[in-house]
Protein backbone atom coordinates (compact mmCIF):
# COMPACT_ATOMS: atom_id res chain seq x y z
CA UNK A 1 0.00 0.00 0.00
CA UNK A 2 2.99 2.31 -0.01
CA UNK A 3 2.24 3.44 -3.78
CA UNK A 4 -1.43 3.64 -2.51
CA UNK A 5 -0.50 6.71 0.19
CA UNK A 6 2.00 8.59 -1.49
CA UNK A 7 -1.07 9.09 -3.75
CA UNK A 8 -2.56 10.65 -1.02
CA UNK A 9 0.05 12.73 0.46
CA UNK A 10 0.61 13.71 -3.28
CA UNK A 11 -2.62 15.49 -3.02
CA UNK A 12 -2.17 17.17 0.05
CA UNK A 13 -3.89 15.15 2.88
CA UNK A 14 -0.97 14.89 5.71
CA UNK A 15 -1.65 11.34 6.93
CA UNK A 16 -2.87 8.00 6.05
CA UNK A 17 -3.03 4.53 7.74
CA UNK A 18 -4.06 1.13 6.68
CA UNK A 19 -4.16 -2.04 7.65
CA UNK A 20 -4.90 -5.48 5.11
CA UNK A 21 -5.29 -8.89 6.45
CA UNK A 22 -5.52 -10.89 3.48
CA UNK A 23 -6.27 -14.13 5.21
CA UNK A 24 -2.41 -15.17 5.01
CA UNK A 25 -0.82 -12.38 6.75
CA UNK A 26 -1.38 -8.94 8.24
CA UNK A 27 0.28 -5.93 7.54
CA UNK A 28 0.15 -2.13 7.80
CA UNK A 29 1.00 1.01 6.28
CA UNK A 30 1.85 4.55 7.78
CA UNK A 31 2.55 7.80 6.41
CA UNK A 32 2.81 11.27 6.57
CA UNK A 33 2.27 13.23 10.19
CA UNK A 34 -0.45 12.72 12.71
CA UNK A 35 -0.06 16.21 13.76
CA UNK A 36 1.34 19.41 11.62
CA UNK A 37 1.79 21.42 14.55
CA UNK A 38 4.21 18.85 16.08
CA UNK A 39 5.26 16.61 12.68
CA UNK A 40 4.73 13.45 14.96
CA UNK A 41 5.00 10.58 11.82
CA UNK A 42 1.69 8.95 11.71
CA UNK A 43 1.52 5.41 12.91
CA UNK A 44 -0.91 2.30 12.12
CA UNK A 45 -2.20 2.44 15.68
CA UNK A 46 -3.32 5.85 16.09
CA UNK A 47 -6.78 6.88 16.92
CA UNK A 48 -9.13 8.53 14.75
CA UNK A 49 -12.82 9.45 13.76
CA UNK A 50 -14.12 6.61 11.73
CA UNK A 51 -17.05 8.51 11.00
CA UNK A 52 -20.20 6.56 9.55
CA UNK A 53 -18.82 3.54 9.87
CA UNK A 54 -20.14 4.05 13.63
CA UNK A 55 -23.09 2.92 11.86
CA UNK A 56 -22.09 -0.69 11.73
CA UNK A 57 -22.35 -0.20 15.82
CA UNK A 58 -25.57 1.35 16.09
CA UNK A 59 -27.44 -1.47 14.18
CA UNK A 60 -25.32 -3.65 16.54
CA UNK A 61 -26.84 -2.16 19.14
CA UNK A 62 -30.63 -2.13 17.91
CA UNK A 63 -30.12 -6.11 16.99
CA UNK A 64 -28.95 -6.74 20.04
CA UNK A 65 -31.89 -5.06 21.46
CA UNK A 66 -34.31 -7.08 19.05
CA UNK A 67 -32.57 -10.15 19.89
CA UNK A 68 -33.55 -9.11 23.49
CA UNK A 69 -37.45 -8.54 22.83
CA UNK A 70 -37.10 -5.39 23.22
CA UNK A 71 -37.32 -3.96 19.69
CA UNK A 72 -39.18 -5.15 16.45
CA UNK A 73 -37.84 -4.67 13.35
CA UNK A 74 -40.51 -3.97 11.69
CA UNK A 75 -42.43 -2.29 13.97
CA UNK A 76 -43.05 2.32 13.31
CA UNK A 77 -40.61 4.48 15.09
CA UNK A 78 -43.83 5.93 16.30
CA UNK A 79 -43.79 2.73 19.04
CA UNK A 80 -40.60 3.66 20.39
CA UNK A 81 -40.28 7.60 19.84
CA UNK A 82 -44.68 8.58 20.16
CA UNK A 83 -44.73 11.82 18.06
CA UNK A 84 -41.38 12.74 17.22
CA UNK A 85 -41.02 11.98 13.72
CA UNK A 86 -43.64 13.52 11.01
CA UNK A 87 -45.30 10.24 9.58
CA UNK A 88 -43.52 7.89 11.88
CA UNK A 89 -46.33 5.88 11.75
CA UNK A 90 -45.51 4.51 8.73
CA UNK A 91 -41.63 4.49 9.30
CA UNK A 92 -40.29 0.92 10.61
CA UNK A 93 -37.25 0.57 12.45
CA UNK A 94 -35.88 -1.57 9.47
CA UNK A 95 -36.57 1.71 7.41
CA UNK A 96 -34.25 3.75 9.59
CA UNK A 97 -31.29 1.24 9.61
CA UNK A 98 -31.08 0.60 6.08
CA UNK A 99 -31.96 3.99 4.87
CA UNK A 100 -35.44 3.72 3.25
CA UNK A 101 -37.21 5.55 5.62
CA UNK A 102 -37.55 8.76 2.97
CA UNK A 103 -36.10 10.81 6.00
CA UNK A 104 -33.98 14.19 4.94
CA UNK A 105 -30.71 13.88 5.08
CA UNK A 106 -30.34 17.09 8.08
CA UNK A 107 -26.40 17.69 6.60
CA UNK A 108 -27.66 17.95 2.81
CA UNK A 109 -29.70 21.77 3.97
CA UNK A 110 -27.92 24.18 1.98
CA UNK A 111 -26.92 26.19 5.03
CA UNK A 112 -25.96 23.31 7.42
CA UNK A 113 -21.98 23.44 6.61
CA UNK A 114 -21.75 26.90 6.73
CA UNK A 115 -23.71 27.54 9.67
CA UNK A 116 -21.31 24.93 11.55
CA UNK A 117 -18.52 27.02 10.44
CA UNK A 118 -19.98 29.86 11.72
CA UNK A 119 -20.30 28.28 15.49
CA UNK A 120 -17.81 25.63 14.98
CA UNK A 121 -17.93 24.82 18.84
CA UNK A 122 -21.52 24.96 18.98
CA UNK A 123 -22.94 21.38 20.44
CA UNK A 124 -25.87 20.62 18.66
CA UNK A 125 -28.81 18.78 20.07
CA UNK A 126 -30.45 15.65 18.83
CA UNK A 127 -33.85 18.08 18.40
CA UNK A 128 -31.82 20.68 16.58
CA UNK A 129 -30.33 18.05 13.61
CA UNK A 130 -34.03 16.51 13.55
CA UNK A 131 -35.67 20.26 13.52
CA UNK A 132 -32.89 20.84 10.41
CA UNK A 133 -34.18 17.32 8.55
CA UNK A 134 -38.34 17.93 9.43
CA UNK A 135 -37.91 21.52 7.52
CA UNK A 136 -37.92 19.37 4.40
CA UNK A 137 -40.46 17.13 3.18
CA UNK A 138 -39.72 13.81 2.20
CA UNK A 139 -37.08 12.60 -0.32
CA UNK A 140 -39.59 9.85 -1.05
CA UNK A 141 -42.69 7.82 0.81
CA UNK A 142 -41.62 5.25 3.24
CA UNK A 143 -40.19 2.36 1.91
CA UNK A 144 -40.01 3.54 -1.82
CA UNK A 145 -36.48 4.14 -2.68
CA UNK A 146 -33.21 4.54 -0.72
CA UNK A 147 -31.65 7.79 0.20
CA UNK A 148 -28.38 7.91 2.82
CA UNK A 149 -29.09 9.53 5.89
CA UNK A 150 -27.75 10.21 8.97
CA UNK A 151 -30.81 11.19 10.46
CA UNK A 152 -32.37 8.10 10.46
CA UNK A 153 -29.40 6.87 13.31
CA UNK A 154 -30.32 10.20 14.93
CA UNK A 155 -33.44 8.46 15.44
CA UNK A 156 -31.66 5.13 15.99
CA UNK A 157 -29.88 6.37 18.83
CA UNK A 158 -32.75 7.92 20.82
CA UNK A 159 -34.26 4.71 20.59
CA UNK A 160 -31.94 3.00 21.84
CA UNK A 161 -31.65 5.51 24.65
CA UNK A 162 -35.34 5.14 25.37
CA UNK A 163 -35.56 1.06 25.32
CA UNK A 164 -32.04 0.68 27.82
CA UNK A 165 -32.17 3.58 29.64
CA UNK A 166 -28.50 3.92 28.82
CA UNK A 167 -26.44 6.85 26.97
CA UNK A 168 -25.06 5.90 23.47
CA UNK A 169 -21.16 6.17 25.31
CA UNK A 170 -22.08 3.43 27.43
CA UNK A 171 -23.95 1.32 25.18
CA UNK A 172 -20.80 1.34 23.03
CA UNK A 173 -18.93 0.27 25.76
CA UNK A 174 -20.72 -2.15 27.45
CA UNK A 175 -21.95 -3.91 24.29
CA UNK A 176 -19.21 -4.23 22.12
CA UNK A 177 -15.95 -2.36 23.41
CA UNK A 178 -15.78 -4.36 26.41
CA UNK A 179 -17.01 -8.16 24.85
CA UNK A 180 -14.47 -7.87 22.35
CA UNK A 181 -11.74 -5.90 24.36
CA UNK A 182 -11.63 -2.84 22.39
CA UNK A 183 -9.36 -0.63 24.52
CA UNK A 184 -9.07 2.36 22.25
CA UNK A 185 -12.91 2.29 20.86
CA UNK A 186 -15.30 5.11 22.01
CA UNK A 187 -17.91 7.01 21.90
CA UNK A 188 -17.04 10.87 22.27
CA UNK A 189 -19.79 13.08 24.39
CA UNK A 190 -19.52 15.16 22.56
CA UNK A 191 -15.50 15.84 22.41
CA UNK A 192 -12.60 13.15 21.51
CA UNK A 193 -10.38 12.80 24.36
CA UNK A 194 -6.87 12.29 24.79
CA UNK A 195 -5.87 13.82 21.47
CA UNK A 196 -2.36 14.56 21.88
CA UNK A 197 0.28 11.69 20.88
CA UNK A 198 -1.88 8.36 19.57
CA UNK A 199 -3.97 10.29 18.11
CA UNK A 200 -4.39 11.34 14.65
CA UNK A 201 -5.54 14.87 14.02
CA UNK A 202 -7.99 15.67 12.00
CA UNK A 203 -7.78 18.42 8.83
CA UNK A 204 -10.24 21.12 6.88
CA UNK A 205 -8.23 21.38 3.93
CA UNK A 206 -9.24 23.96 1.23
CA UNK A 207 -7.37 21.74 -1.43
CA UNK A 208 -6.61 25.08 -3.44
CA UNK A 209 -4.25 26.92 -5.60
CA UNK A 210 -1.57 28.16 -5.34
CA UNK A 211 -1.26 25.67 -1.80
CA UNK A 212 -4.05 24.13 0.41
CA UNK A 213 -4.93 25.89 3.71
CA UNK A 214 -5.45 23.38 6.79
CA UNK A 215 -7.31 24.33 10.18
CA UNK A 216 -7.15 21.76 12.72
CA UNK A 217 -10.69 20.17 13.47
CA UNK A 218 -9.95 17.66 16.08
CA UNK A 219 -11.28 19.47 18.99
CA UNK A 220 -14.50 20.33 17.33
CA UNK A 221 -17.86 18.46 18.98
CA UNK A 222 -17.82 15.22 16.98
CA UNK A 223 -20.79 13.62 18.72
CA UNK A 224 -22.84 16.70 18.63
CA UNK A 225 -23.25 16.78 14.76
CA UNK A 226 -22.49 13.25 14.07
CA UNK A 227 -24.25 11.39 16.85
CA UNK A 228 -25.03 7.71 16.77
CA UNK A 229 -24.32 8.20 13.00
CA UNK A 230 -21.08 8.95 13.18
CA UNK A 231 -19.48 9.94 16.12
CA UNK A 232 -16.83 6.88 17.15
CA UNK A 233 -13.18 7.29 17.66
CA UNK A 234 -11.25 4.04 17.17
CA UNK A 235 -8.05 2.45 15.73
CA UNK A 236 -7.58 0.53 12.43
CA UNK A 237 -6.49 -2.79 14.47
CA UNK A 238 -9.62 -2.35 16.59
CA UNK A 239 -12.28 -1.30 13.31
CA UNK A 240 -10.93 -4.79 11.92
CA UNK A 241 -11.54 -6.99 15.27
CA UNK A 242 -15.29 -4.89 15.38
CA UNK A 243 -16.35 -6.07 11.78
CA UNK A 244 -14.38 -9.56 12.13
CA UNK A 245 -16.28 -9.98 15.18
CA UNK A 246 -19.58 -8.54 13.43
CA UNK A 247 -19.98 -11.11 10.10
CA UNK A 248 -18.76 -13.45 12.60
CA UNK A 249 -21.77 -13.67 14.22
CA UNK A 250 -20.01 -12.99 17.69
CA UNK A 251 -22.28 -9.78 18.59
CA UNK A 252 -25.86 -10.95 18.28
CA UNK A 253 -27.96 -14.14 17.20
CA UNK A 254 -27.60 -15.92 13.94
CA UNK A 255 -30.70 -14.85 12.95
CA UNK A 256 -29.88 -10.93 13.92
CA UNK A 257 -26.90 -11.43 11.30
CA UNK A 258 -29.22 -13.07 9.01
CA UNK A 259 -31.01 -9.39 9.28
CA UNK A 260 -28.12 -7.14 8.97
CA UNK A 261 -27.01 -8.75 5.67
CA UNK A 262 -30.82 -8.52 3.96
CA UNK A 263 -29.97 -5.70 1.59
CA UNK A 264 -32.31 -3.36 -0.58
CA UNK A 265 -30.43 -2.26 -3.94
CA UNK A 266 -28.57 0.77 -4.07
CA UNK A 267 -29.70 3.50 -6.73
CA UNK A 268 -27.40 3.93 -9.91
CA UNK A 269 -25.96 7.13 -8.62
CA UNK A 270 -23.73 5.34 -5.50
CA UNK A 271 -21.59 4.30 -8.36
CA UNK A 272 -21.05 0.47 -7.43
CA UNK A 273 -22.99 -1.97 -7.82
CA UNK A 274 -24.84 -3.69 -4.84
CA UNK A 275 -27.00 -3.07 -1.51
CA UNK A 276 -27.03 -1.93 1.67
CA UNK A 277 -28.61 -3.94 5.05
CA UNK A 278 -28.71 -2.65 8.80
CA UNK A 279 -25.96 -0.71 9.03
CA UNK A 280 -23.62 -2.14 6.06
CA UNK A 281 -22.64 -2.22 2.59
CA UNK A 282 -22.54 -5.36 0.27
CA UNK A 283 -20.62 -3.98 -2.53
CA UNK A 284 -19.78 -5.68 -5.64
CA UNK A 285 -16.38 -4.15 -6.51
CA UNK A 286 -14.32 -4.68 -9.48
CA UNK A 287 -11.98 -6.96 -7.19
CA UNK A 288 -15.17 -8.58 -5.25
CA UNK A 289 -18.25 -8.68 -3.07
CA UNK A 290 -17.31 -7.34 0.01
CA UNK A 291 -19.08 -5.90 3.52
CA UNK A 292 -18.12 -2.53 4.10
CA UNK A 293 -18.88 0.58 5.23
CA UNK A 294 -17.08 4.22 4.20
CA UNK A 295 -17.13 7.49 7.16
CA UNK A 296 -16.31 11.24 6.37
CA UNK A 297 -15.95 13.36 9.20
CA UNK A 298 -14.71 17.47 9.06
CA UNK A 299 -11.51 15.60 9.61
CA UNK A 300 -11.09 12.49 8.41
CA UNK A 301 -12.44 9.69 5.28
CA UNK A 302 -12.24 5.63 6.41
CA UNK A 303 -12.99 2.94 4.97
CA UNK A 304 -13.69 -0.43 6.63
CA UNK A 305 -14.21 -3.30 4.52
CA UNK A 306 -14.18 -7.18 4.91
CA UNK A 307 -15.05 -10.42 3.26
CA UNK A 308 -18.70 -12.07 4.66
CA UNK A 309 -17.08 -14.79 6.68
CA UNK A 310 -15.12 -11.82 8.38
CA UNK A 311 -11.71 -13.68 7.96
CA UNK A 312 -9.96 -10.60 5.71
CA UNK A 313 -10.51 -7.15 6.81
CA UNK A 314 -8.99 -3.58 5.70
CA UNK A 315 -9.30 -0.59 7.62
CA UNK A 316 -8.04 3.03 6.19
CA UNK A 317 -7.69 6.62 7.55
CA UNK A 318 -7.35 9.50 5.64
CA UNK A 319 -6.80 12.58 7.94
CA UNK A 320 -8.12 15.31 5.58
CA UNK A 321 -11.63 16.07 4.18
CA UNK A 322 -12.23 19.15 1.94
CA UNK A 323 -13.24 22.37 3.55
CA UNK A 324 -16.06 24.39 2.54
CA UNK A 325 -13.16 26.42 0.76
CA UNK A 326 -11.79 23.95 -1.36
CA UNK A 327 -11.85 24.53 -4.90
CA UNK A 328 -14.00 22.00 -7.33
CA UNK A 329 -10.72 21.08 -9.09
CA UNK A 330 -8.99 20.60 -5.56
CA UNK A 331 -12.28 18.64 -4.09
CA UNK A 332 -12.80 16.51 -7.66
CA UNK A 333 -8.71 15.31 -7.39
CA UNK A 334 -8.97 14.36 -3.62
CA UNK A 335 -12.31 12.40 -4.21
CA UNK A 336 -10.91 10.85 -6.71
CA UNK A 337 -7.83 10.15 -5.25
CA UNK A 338 -9.20 8.34 -2.20
CA UNK A 339 -11.84 6.34 -3.84
CA UNK A 340 -9.14 4.75 -5.78
CA UNK A 341 -7.44 4.01 -2.15
CA UNK A 342 -10.47 2.48 -1.35
CA UNK A 343 -10.84 0.32 -4.55
CA UNK A 344 -6.91 -0.49 -4.24
CA UNK A 345 -7.55 -1.47 -0.49
CA UNK A 346 -10.43 -4.04 -1.47
CA UNK A 347 -8.34 -5.54 -4.11
CA UNK A 348 -5.47 -6.09 -1.54
CA UNK A 349 -7.86 -7.74 0.97
CA UNK A 350 -8.35 -10.15 -1.74
CA UNK A 351 -5.32 -10.55 -3.26
CA UNK A 352 -6.66 -9.53 -5.99
CA UNK A 353 -4.69 -7.38 -8.82
CA UNK A 354 -5.16 -3.36 -8.64
CA UNK A 355 -6.75 -1.92 -11.72
CA UNK A 356 -4.02 0.02 -13.96
CA UNK A 357 -6.77 2.07 -13.89
CA UNK A 358 -6.14 2.91 -10.03
CA UNK A 359 -2.36 2.60 -10.01
CA UNK A 360 -1.82 5.52 -11.98
CA UNK A 361 -0.08 8.93 -11.04
CA UNK A 362 -2.82 11.42 -10.23
CA UNK A 363 -0.88 14.27 -11.87
CA UNK A 364 -3.53 16.59 -13.00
Amino acid sequence: MRDVASQVLDSGVPGYAARVDDGRRMTVTAAGVADRATGRPMTGRDQFEIGSVTKAFTATLVLQQVDRGRVDLDASIDRYLPGVVPGGGEITVRMLLNHTSGLFQYIADPGYFVRMEQDPYHVATEQELLDIAFAHGPVFPPGQGWNYSNTNYVLLGMLLRRVTGQTMPDLVRRNIAVPLGLRHTYYPDPYAKNTGPGYARGYSVSFGDPAPTYVDVSDRPLGGWAGAGGAIISTPDEVSRFLSALLRGRLFSPAALTQMKTTVPLPEEVGVPGGYGLGLFRLDTVCGTVWAHGGTTRGHHTRATATEDGKRTAVADVTATPGITATPQGEARYTQVVSDADTALTCRMLNRPVPHTVTRSHTS
